[in-house]
């Protein structure tokens, strides 16, 4: 029987293997080439249903963990592992590739041998960023992920397809030149005797340690570097505007990974790495993050709204979702970043089943733009019910998947504290805006008289693009339903990192009267270190929640009134 590590293994290393696979078929052969690329896109996704029902659900440690020597010398390992937060987005990733092969069946008519490795390269890439554990085995993937989609948008794309994906490399590279610098001084700071570490692990205990770590200044530049390129790649305004040239100009195969899997990257990057890493920094940006999403939630949705063409509507709605992201992750409470990976997977659904959707009406048109359709409804009757349950759902629609998590984000942040309140009030007009520039796009779209002459002979959508929106839409109706199955194992992970983080950072928490079921103030663990000097103990460790309470939210946690 396969070794749990093994299967973590497998996952990502699975499309690799294939990528390789491909390099020895004929470059004629396209339907063995995309036959296969599916059936291994496929194979990866069933490998990793094995990891979701393997998962121990309650632990909120890692699972599936390998630890293997690669280059003693410096203290880089082959450490992988999953965590309940790393565990739905591995799913995401490989749930929406196959999907994605084959919603691209034909729309790639050219190179398809380039195209299908490009696919599988860029899978293992973002399945490796998500598992790894090892600082530099992080970046290796990291990296590994921009060559292919450099390629997707570059090869593949628009008319400036060559502007987008040129734009989309220096920004991305930008951020990832500065977060190479500080994974290199955390990796040294996390070494014994002078020697190296890139170790996670070690870098958590001694670099974001409250005694023997660096000084808050130190913390501070560290954590710039890790969230310039975080953010960029999320992203967060104001370095956004990569953004909305690479999804014009992308594919429908590479918008739909884009916006599927590769922006949550630089959430989760802030979650497993910049935060833990560098907790005092973190607990002292939360604010300017939080400002932050807040604009970008805003100003996301109302651009969205003046857009003529439908590919950047919904690339700006992407800049407007992804800022409750943040916004979950700045209020920095259970509630809020439990939310925050909910509204990551449900953005990977309804965004992905958008731009999929944009991608059959551009097959038939080869036109984007709103005003060349209007009332189409009649003509394309099932087109016309995916697009408007897709719009629901990305307008967050009570019993779609979009509810949930944003409920979430807005509960934890107005009950984070005063000013956090603030942003949960501004930050609700953007649910109202993503309702108003949905909606107005599904009018313009779908009803009305039909005028444009073109749209007469337009055409239904067929058997493979019915099954590639169909499973989209059963999951988007299904998380509405039942959020729990997402935060089952994510609430574990979550209240870990927000104890870990704040301990680390030496700050006094305490837990809400009415949480005293779900929480009790313990001593630490032993291999935690010690609270800063001269400071009270400032640490506590909550309780499981009680058997029969699968799913349920510890309340938030709050600071004291010195504040964070």
């Amino acid at each position: 029987m396969m070794e749990s590590a093994d299967l973590l293994t497998a996952v990502v290393f699975l499309p690799a293997v294939g990528a390789l696979l491909l390099a020895l078929f004929p470059a004629g052969d396209q339907a063995n080439l995309k036959a296969t690329t599916l059936g291994v896109t496929t194979v990866t996704f069933l490998v990793s249903v094995l990891l979701w029902t393997g998962f121990q659900y309650g632990t909120p440690g890692y699972q599936f963990t390998a630890d293997v020597p690669w280059i003693r010398e410096f203290g880089i390992g082959y450490r992988i592992g999953i965590d309940g937060i790393s565990l739905v987005l591995i799913v995401l990733t490989t749930f929406l590739m196959p999907l994605t092969v084959l919603g691209a069946w034909r729309a790639v008519e050219k190179r398809v041998k380039e195209f299908c490795i490009a696919m599988l390269v860029l899978e293992s890439g973002m399945l490796g960023a998500f598992a790894a554990l090892d600082l530099f085995l992080f970046y290796v993937f990291w990296e590994a992920m921009l060559i292919p989609m450099y390629f997707l948008i570059g090869i593949w794309g628009g008319q400036r397809r060559v502007y987008a994906a040129v734009k989309f490399f220096i920004f991305t590279m930008a951020g990832s030149l500065l977060m190479l610098i500080a994974i290199l001084i955390v990796a040294h700071g996390a070494g014994h005797n002078g020697g190296w570490s890139f170790a996670l692990s070690d870098g958590i205990a001694r670099v974001g340690s409250s005694t023997m770590g660096f000084t808050l200044g130190q913390q501070r530049w560290l954590f710039a570097a890790f969230a310039l390129a975080f953010a960029i790649k999320v992203p967060m305004f104001p370095v956004h505007t990569w953004l909305p040239d690479a999804h014009v100009e992308a594919p429908t195969a590479g918008s739909v990974i884009l916006a599927g899997v590769l922006l949550k990257l630089g959430v989760y990057g802030f979650i497993r790495f910049a935060f833990p890493l560098l907790p005092a920094a973190a607990m002292e940006a939360l604010p300017v993050l939080g400002w932050l999403a807040v604009i970008g939630i805003i100003y996301g949705a109302l651009v969205a709204w003046v857009q003529p063409d439908m590919k950047k509507l919904v690339a700006y709605s992407s800049v407007s979702h992804l800022g409750f992201c943040m916004l979950g992750l700045a209020a920095f409470t259970s509630e809020g970043i439990n939310g925050a990976v909910f509204v990551m997977i449900a953005h990977g659904v309804s965004t992905g089943a958008l731009f999929l959707l944009v991608g059959v009406l551009y097959e038939r048109r080869h036109t984007r733009v709103l005003a060349d359709y209007g009332g189409i409804a009649r003509k394309v009757p099932i087109f016309a019910f995916f697009l408007v349950m897709t719009a629901m759902a990305s307008a967050g629609l009570p019993a779609l998947s979009g509810f949930p998590g944003e409920f979430l984000v807005l509960l934890g942040t107005f009950t984070a504290g005063s000013s956090q309140m603030v942003w949960a009030i501004l930050a609700a007009t953007g649910v109202i805006l993503a309702a108003v520039y949905l909606l107005w796009m599904v009018q313009k779209v779908l009803f009305g008289p039909l005028q444009n002459p073109a749209n007469e002979s337009l055409k239904d959508m067929n058997l493979r693009e019915i099954l590639v929106l169909a499973p989209l839409m059963v999951l988007a109706v299904y998380l509405g339903l039942r959020p729990q199955v997402i935060l089952r194992p994510v609430q574990p992970a979550v209240e870990k990192l927000v104890q870990d983080v704040s301990r680390g950072a030496g700050k006094r928490y305490s837990v809400d009267p009415g949480a005293l079921r779900h929480a009790e103030a313990t001593p630490p663990p032993s291999d935690v270190g010690t609270p800063t000097a001269g400071l009270p103990d400032r640490r506590f460790r909550l309780a499981a929640p009680a058997p029969g309470l699968k799913g349920n939210l510890a309340l938030p946690l709050k600071p004291h009134a010195e504040g964070r």
